[in-house]
């Protein structure tokens, strides 16, 4: 049996309470007097509920992500997954897109931690050699394209279902990834 880590205490307490509560009026007091800690215990692990927020959407797309090459499990199903991933905390992510700093700062940490995993990924399956100049734009480019895309589908600006969205991340793999990911 696997225990939580102080980190996903704290993520989970930060969700409980976005199920209810706008984010942008989520204290950090409340996380922590939520899940029993102190204050001082968060700062410990993040410098405040943007980071946390942005540790906890970079954990679940890496879990997904580190499936690639497991059993047969193609980039196809990852992009499956990540449709379902967003689908299944829809609520949540829909006050994360309304109600932070900015819809424009959450899609960027989405977009950054999309890149970054991305990058990772074609890392391992080139043999760690360095993406060229081309490659890490085409990276940004499609990353800020799926994130964008995903950000109106959270907030019903579209109307798909998940394998459709994961098909059109799927038919919009830029050709230099392809080698990559398909």
């Amino acid at each position: 049996m696997k225990r939580k880590t102080p980190k996903e205490i704290l993520a989970a307490s930060f969700q409980e309470l976005a199920a209810t509560k706008s984010i942008d009026k989520i204290t950090i007091q409340e996380i922590v007097e939520n899940c029993g800690y102190s204050p001082a215990t968060f700062y410990r692990h993040f410098k405040d509920k943007y980071d946390l927020i942005a540790w906890e959407h970079a954990r679940s797309v890496a879990e997904i992500v580190d499936q690639v090459g497991e059993d047969d499990y193609p980039w196809k199903q990852t992009l499956y997954d990540g449709a379902r991933l967003y689908f299944e905390n829809k609520d949540y992510l829909t006050n994360l897109l309304q109600h932070t700093s900015g819809h424009d700062s959450f899609m960027r940490y989405m977009t950054e931690i999309n890149c970054a995993v991305l990058e990772k990924y074609i890392l391992s399956v080139n043999g760690s050699q360095e993406l060229t100049h081309e490659e890490m734009m085409v990276v940004k480019m499609y990353c800020h394209g799926i994130v964008g895309l995903a950000c109106e589908w959270i907030l019903g600006q579209i109307d798909t279902t998940i394998e459709e969205i994961a098909e059109v991340y799927e038919q919009s793999v830029p050709e230099p990834l392809r080698k990559y990911l398909l």
